[in-house]
């Protein structure tokens, strides 16, 4: 059997009460993850979460927060990409989401698309501002839209296009195949 990592044990989480969505937590005690490369990821008490690495126009393709066999992966995820200073910490972490998705459960190709997910959000993160200049002329897919895009229909524009890519992968293909695809498919996609 492949060597996903493993959590700590279960998360011990409250529900935050603050005005807006209503959807923190906070950790009740230290919870974490270790990868197949033995790196822990903490989630240490205290610590505030919202499931919110899957950005919420991808929810309904992808999955909304607090739901599926990706919950613990969630809370640490959340966690790494607070404490990311970089981009490369950034898909560090967005690595680490996707081994800790197969841990807590879910198959390879649901981690792939979860993984895309947060990939898809990290690039939208990344680009403030230039989402709301990128027009169907200077993206290689066309939308089905007014010249304006929303920064909603872009990712799941996104995701969609590269999501179709995934039927090329095989089953048995690894992670750097995976990344690799992602990194150039978004590229691909914006034109930057």
């Amino acid at each position: 059997m492949p060597n996903y990592g493993q959590f700590s044990d279960n998360p011990q989480t409250e529900w935050v009460s603050d005005p807006g969505q209503d959807r923190d937590m906070v950790m009740l005690r230290d919870f974490s993850y270790t990868d197949p490369d033995g790196k822990v990821w903490d989630a240490p008490v205290s610590s505030k979460i919202n499931g919110a690495s899957i950005p919420m126009p991808l929810w309904s393709t992808v999955g909304s927060p607090y739901t599926g066999d990706y919950r613990n992966a969630s809370i640490v995820h959340d966690v790494a990409c607070q404490k990311a200073k970089t981009v490369v910490d950034r898909k560090a972490a967005d690595k680490m989401f996707y081994f800790a998705c197969l841990a807590g459960g879910c198959s390879i190709p649901q981690a792939r698309m979860l993984y895309l997910g947060v990939r898809v959000g990290a690039w939208a993160s990344l680009k403030t501002g230039v989402l709301s200049k990128l027009t169907p002329k200077n993206l290689l897919f066309r939308l089905s839209s007014t010249p304006r895009l929303s920064e909603e229909l872009l990712m799941r524009e996104a995701f969609n296009h590269i999501a179709g890519k995934f039927s090329k992968l095989k089953e048995a293909d690894d992670f750097a195949k995976l990344e690799s695809m992602v990194d150039k498919e978004l590229k691909q996609v914006t034109g930057l």
